[in-house]
């Protein structure tokens, strides 16, 4: 008994620690050079891929993209506005 309890605590704690991971992308449009920040991609059967973008709050659909995931600072970096002075 014991050792299931001590199974389905790690599990648990393992879902909790990926969900909060989460994940981070970069999505470039690579005929205009646009380049996008997203935290979620949806894709279509077509090939194109839809997200909000994290800048502008739009939801994007691009039919030729590069999709690359990033880390958490880099995200960060590219998507918190500019400090003002």
């Amino acid at each position: 008994m014991k050792h299931i309890v001590l199974k389905v605590s790690v599990l648990i704690l393992t879902a909790i620690f990926l969900a909060s991971c989460g994940s981070y992308y970069k999505v470039s449009e690579p005929s205009s050079d646009k380049t996008y920040y997203t935290k979620k991609i949806d894709s279509k059967r077509e090939g194109a891929v839809i997200f909000t973008d994290e800048v502008s709050g739009s939801q994007i659909t691009l039919q030729n993209s590069e999709v690359t995931e990033i880390d958490k600072d880099e995200f960060m970096a590219a998507t918190e506005p500019p400090e003002k002075e």
